[in-house]
């Protein structure tokens, strides 16, 4: 077994004690055993560490710089496991994030600078997009998703529930009228995601069931956020997380519309590699966002 570490302790307690027999007595070794051990080193590395002589040892010049190398080597050693040991409060490194726009500007985003305070050592690089990820290929530690978790390879914490509302700007349904019935969206502007190929749908409950509706509308999006700024510019409804516009409906931007009739839920949660040796860096993320994150979406 390769332990040139080891090796690499005895050899500073030898220089740093002058002989064998004191180095070995401090490491409850034989001295024939030290002497061995180096001997080794020597052999292997194919140069004279040390000169020896009745009184004292001496270094060669390979000596000398074994010994520089091997003492910085070890001190970087004891500091990463240093690091690791104590846990959060010395957590470094880069956490890659990727989350959907919406809940990363109105859910990630706000946690970000207390995270930093109590991790400033930490740096997130986070990536916005309603298009999912591959963790693997795009080197990703941590994804909030929203719906339904198809690999189940990946190890999982549940955020909560998002819930859909219809909305539009006051102007839009002062210009339009608004809608009484689903049947009503047929003469309105329904603003759609294009992440289907086929036309876009919305989940509505009819009486006691939930069917997709296909709508029709001006404007196909990739992203929430372009779809709320779209209802709020007045140019049609849009359907979105409640979390998304729960401002814009307290200060009067949006207003719901058909409340009661939105037929889909779909739980948000944070999907991540790793299990019990997943890096500090990624735990302590996890450990600090996901509870504020919780409680984001159980906000009224």
């Amino acid at each position: 077994m390769d332990n040139r570490a080891g090796e690499m302790q005895v050899f500073l307690r030898v220089v740093e004690a002058g002989n064998f027999s004191a180095a070995a007595s401090q490491m409850q070794m034989t001295p024939s055993t030290v002497s061995k051990l180096i001997s080794r080193i020597e052999a292997r590395l194919g140069v004279r560490l040390l000169e020896r002589s009745t009184r004292r040892l001496s270094l060669t010049a390979e000596g000398e710089l074994y010994y520089e190398r091997s003492l910085a080597l070890l001190a970087e050693l004891d500091e990463v496991e240093r690091e690791l040991s104590q846990g959060a409060a010395c957590a470094g490194g880069t956490v890659r994030v990727n989350t959907s726009v919406a809940f990363g500007v109105h859910g990630v985003e706000p946690t970000l600078p207390a995270f930093w305070k109590a991790y400033p050592n930490i740096r997130v690089d986070l990536s916005l997009a309603d298009e999912m990820v591959d963790l693997y290929l795009d080197r990703t530690d941590v994804a909030f998703r929203v719906g339904v978790l198809q690999d189940s390879n990946m190890r999982a914490r549940r955020i909560g529930v998002a819930r859909r509302k219809i909305v539009a700007s006051p102007a839009y349904l002062q210009e339009h009228g608004t809608p009484r019935s689903v049947d009503d969206l047929a003469r309105h502007n329904c603003l759609g995601f294009n992440f289907r190929r086929t036309m876009p749908v919305w989940p509505l409950r009819e009486g006691s069931r939930t069917v997709d509706r296909a709508i029709t509308g001006s404007l196909l999006t990739n992203n929430g956020e372009t779809m709320r700024r779209a209802a709020i510019a007045g140019v049609g409804l849009a359907r979105l997380g409640e979390y998304h516009v729960r401002a814009d409906l307290a200060e009067g931007r949006l207003v719901e519309v058909l409340a009661g009739t939105v037929g889909d839920e779909e739980e948000i949660h944070a999907i991540f590699l790793g299990g019990e040796r997943m890096p500090q860096r990624v735990r302590v993320f996890l450990d600090f966002t996901v509870p504020l994150l919780q409680a984001f979406l159980r906000q009224p």
